[in-house]
């Protein structure tokens, strides 16, 4: 039986979930810690998931050379500690009659009452531009020239200011200055590339 810590002559070697360091002449075998193991079967199934969350469990299991039990085991776990937060399909909006949009809102030095963070929370603003025909895809707070970012899907540059008046109107001296971007064209979206890049 294979002793982790024992040196060999320079050659070929396999050893089950070990590394192998050659120097001087001799191979030296260092297993890995379990902690090391864990985290990278987690990432290697994380990539495997953001590629294609719609994976079956065997085909994930044989890409990163582990058990469908394990797989099953750490997906688990990861939607347990909220890592993974849910699953999501990758559209092409262009397709749907829909355009894809950014808005950017610059805060001015007001300070942010209870009130707004609860309104934020609450999601009372998505439900207002829903009825619009709008639908926010992601919000983020942000460092550097602006604040706020939401990425979001319209049927036009039109219905896409409404966002941002309704934005403005919600939240009376707390905006400075705000835009609005339309992206032309996803060439890769989620982790996904567009299969229909070439038309650039």
């Amino acid at each position: 039986m294979l002793n982790p810590c024992q040196c060999f002559p320079s050659g070929g070697y396999v050893f089950k979930e070990g590394i192998v360091t050659k120097s001087q002449g001799e191979a030296r075998v260092m297993t890995k810690s379990s902690k090391e193991q864990i985290l990278e079967d987690e990432m290697k199934i994380l990539k495997e998931l953001e590629q294609n969350s719609n994976e079956s469990i065997d085909t994930i299991a044989q890409h990163c050379g582990v058990s469908r039990q394990k797989v099953r085991r750490i997906i688990k776990q990861l939607e347990a500690k909220n890592i993974i937060w849910g699953y999501t399909t990758v559209v092409d909006e262009q397709k749907i009659g829909q355009k894809y949009f950014i808005y950017m809102a610059k805060r001015t030095m007001k300070k942010v009452n209870e009130d707004i963070t609860n309104e934020i929370v609450s999601r009372k603003f998505e439900k207002m531009v829903n009825e619009l025909g709008i639908m926010i895809e992601s919000s983020y707070l942000i460092h550097g020239d602006y604040d706020w970012v939401i990425t979001f899907y319209a049927e036009d540059i039109r219905t896409a200011k409404k966002l941002a008046d309704i934005f403005s109107q919600s939240h009376p001296g707390y905006i400075e200055k705000a835009t609005i971007m339309q992206c032309l064209m996803f060439i890769k979206k989620q982790f996904i590339l567009n299969p229909e890049k070439m038309k650039i």
